[in-house]
């Protein structure tokens, strides 16, 4: 019997896609049945076809255009937006009143945001980096808290590497 080599870590530490809540999905697959209705004079089967086809892509064009938070590499990714760990500075998970007043009156200026309806997280990091216009990235995040806890066992992690080296 051979031995197996040891398991290697995953190369994506945290990964999460802002799909669209579930009211959206429905509210968009409604438009499958109205092009229906206005076909189905023409011809049943074709109105019934394109339906059921406009819905379906529709949706599916949803969530596959959904932005993605990943943290792997050493980088956080949001969306199309990409960042080194080590430019990262304060990182805050915010629920409840705080998500509001961070997605609403105190979102700055000056903050990269990337937000999403019907998503109630949001997670705050702070930008150290003289050179970057941007002060904080505002995102949502069905789970701040887990977001927040793998960005900082990542920087702990290459910290730990960046010592032994």
């Amino acid at each position: 019997m051979h031995s197996s080599a040891p398991a290697t870590p995953p190369a994506t530490s945290y990964r999460e896609r802002l799909s669209p809540s579930l009211w959206l999905l429905v509210s968009a697959a409604v438009c499958g049945p109205m092009v229906a209705l206005v076909l189905a004079p023409l011809d049943s089967i074709v109105g019934l076809v394109a339906g059921i086809v406009v819905g379906a892509l529709i949706v599916a064009g949803l969530i596959a255009l959904s932005p993605v938070i990943e943290v792997a590499d050493g980088r956080l990714r949001v969306g199309r937006s990409s960042i080194e760990l080590g430019y990262l500075g304060r990182i805050e998970a915010l629920t409840g009143d705080d998500a509001r007043q961070a997605r609403g009156p105190g979102l700055s200026p000056s903050s990269w945001h990337l937000l999403r309806g019907g998503i109630d997280g949001v997670v705050r990091v702070a930008i150290d980096d003289d050179d970057d216009p941007v002060a904080h990235w505002v995102f949502s995040s069905r789970t701040p808290a887990r977001v927040v806890a793998v960005i900082e066992s990542a920087r702990a992690d290459a910290a730990s590497r960046a010592r032994r080296a």
